[in-house]
């Protein structure tokens, strides 16, 4: 499906969200142009905001709704290099998209939270891992939480495009993020229940552009 028909099927089941139909469109050409370039999508958020992370990146890195099946040279030199395994290898591979969230490395995020600061464990994980060219999609219902403004400060300082997940006011995030999806409400729960739809297009938007022709 082209892009615009995924968009408008979202604000047709959510109509709450046409408001954000600029924003929304301008976040999936971002991470298009991101993965066309080479870069990888960094994300980051606490709580069910933490979860949300784990599930975007889940449903970039494999299959989501199309078949990604590996290029067909990957495919000859795995059965070239074992001809059972590989083959079965090159059947079931999934291309991915290069996503990581910030929030699963729990030996890391401790390390830092203990020998450095807690508040600080996505910025230092946005300098370790970000490169100009990526993105960094920042979750926060309130756009207030501490530790994933810090990772849009350090983001926007190193060249990253910064885009915002939060709730109607977009708080101290709105004014680092590149681009803000701030959805409608202020609580929590019914922020985050707007949040999914939102994040499950932007994935059906990437996956469709790059494996749309399988």
């Amino acid at each position: 499906m082209e892009k615009t028909a995924l968009i408008d099927n979202l604000t047709e089941r959510y109509p709450v969200l046409e408001p954000l139909k600029a924003a929304i469109t301008e976040a999936c050409d971002k991470l298009i142009r991101c993965y066309e370039s080479g870069g990888k999508l960094l994300v980051c958020g606490n709580g069910g905001s933490c979860s949300d992370s784990d599930h975007i990146v889940g449903e970039l890195m494999k299959s989501f709704e199309l078949k990604r099946p590996v290029s067909s040279d990957l495919q000859t030199k795995l059965q070239e290099l074992s001809p059972d395994r590989g083959r079965y290898l090159a059947q079931n591979l999934q291309q991915g998209l290069p996503a990581i969230s910030l929030t699963t490395h729990s030996a890391l995020i401790t390390a830092v939270a203990n020998d450095i600061h807690a508040d600080i464990i996505f910025a230092q994980q946005v300098v370790g891992y970000g490169k100009p060219g990526d993105v960094l999609l920042g979750i926060s219902s309130s756009g207030n939480s501490r530790n994933v403004v810090d990772a849009c400060l350090v983001a926007k300082a190193m060249g990253l495009e910064v885009i915002g997940l939060t709730g109607e006011t977009g708080g101290k995030m709105k004014e680092l993020c590149d681009t803000l999806i701030n959805v409608p409400g202020r609580r929590t729960a019914f922020v985050q229940e707007l949040h999914l739809p939102v994040y499950h297009l932007l994935c059906l938007v990437i996956e469709h552009h790059f494996f749309g022709k399988h």
